[in-house]
């Protein structure tokens, strides 16, 4: 019965997202551009809040 058990996250890719954007933020704010650093750390905590609640419902399941 295990053999034909599907994951429960067969995709996603919050968490790397979040790391994309979190890497914008920091060469935004390098070069002066803070609206779109700013911008780019709320998208990645966003992102990684998504993360946590998916992982702690992943592990609950």
């Amino acid at each position: 019965m295990l053999a034909f058990a599907m994951p429960l996250q067969t995709g996603g890719g919050f968490l790397y997202w979040a790391i994309i954007f979190f890497l914008l933020a920091i060469v935004a704010a390098a070069v002066g551009a803070r609206g779109v650093a700013g911008i780019s750390m709320e998208i990645a905590r966003i992102f990684v809040l998504i993360f946590i609640i998916l992982a702690v419902v992943a592990l609950l399941l």
